[in-house]
């Protein structure tokens, strides 16, 4: 253990591996939690998990074709959420059903179009994840996308928090709650696809949805949720990520288990809280 704090703390790998991972890692759990708020609340968690399956698809097949994955990973997630929430507000193919139907063909897809041309292994990093082979471009790009997102959502949040609550309340008083469901849903698609290199196409939605679900065990408040929830996701990335080189295990893995194991505090704490309020 101690030969791997040497290692992990050496300038080299620091600098050049772990610093990097550690910026971009923080800016998308920031970002995954904010959105994961008003997703949990609206009932629309699986969206994340939805799109994630789209973008390795279009990832796999990016990669067969020597393209830039993200760049093409990007757009087409993006469109993947309009079409989405488009079915989910006009269609008779319900929410769930609609994401199921995307997610499991485009998923589909990228394993066949990856094992096809033999590269499987290739592009098994964007389904279970790998933050630490990140390049520096992959860092810098992430982090600005995450500042966007970031940005966007405060400067939005009074507006987010309406149509979170009362889409027809927020409606009536004026608010183009659509407009404002679209922006929400290209938030997300940066997000995931964001999220993906490093959690993996299969982990992702985890990053999105336990650390709200674990705020929502003790914050009451919209705010009160959306900031513990930001402090829980940035606490157990980092805890998972030392604890995945420490334990030489999967970062992605070891973050989720981190996340898991506050969601049980969190429940404690609040099943605590409701029966000494009742008593």
């Amino acid at each position: 253990m101690f030969d791997d704090l040497r290692i992990m703390f050496t300038p080299e790998f620091f600098g050049a591996i772990l610093l990097p991972a550690l910026i971009g890692g923080i800016a998308v759990t920031i970002c995954s939690s904010l959105l994961g708020t008003t997703l949990v609340l609206k009932r629309y968690s699986m969206i994340g998990d939805g799109l994630s399956h789209i973008g390795y698809g279009a990832l796999s097949v990016a990669a067969v074709m020597n393209m830039a994955p993200l760049k093409v990973a990007l757009p087409v997630v993006v469109i993947a959420a309009f079409i989405l929430l488009r079915l989910s507000e006009s269609s008779k193919l319900s929410g769930d059903s609609a994401i199921a139907l995307f997610s499991t063909t485009a998923l589909a897809v990228g394993i066949l179009v990856s094992s096809k041309a033999g590269l499987t292994n290739d592009v098994s990093h964007y389904m279970f994840g790998s933050i630490l082979a990140m390049s520096k471009s992959d860092v810098i790009l992430s982090v600005i996308l995450s500042v966007i997102v970031i940005l966007t959502y405060v400067f939005l949040y009074n507006r987010i928090f309406s149509v979170t609550f009362d889409e027809n309340f927020a409606k009536a008083t004026g608010v183009n709650a659509s407009a404002y469901n679209m922006i929400f849903a290209v938030l997300t698609a940066v997000t995931v696809v964001l999220g993906m290199m490093m959690m993996g196409a299969l982990l992702i939605s985890s990053l999105i949805v336990i650390p709200t679900l674990t705020a929502m065990r003790v914050c009451k408040s919209f705010r009160g949720v959306v900031l513990t929830a930001g402090t829980v996701s940035v606490v157990s990335f980092l805890l998972g990520m030392f604890m995945s080189l420490l334990m030489n295990t999967a970062p992605g893995a070891s973050i989720v288990i981190v996340n898991v194991v506050f969601f049980l505090l969190f429940s404690a704490v609040g099943t605590i809280r409701c029966r000494s309020g009742r008593s």
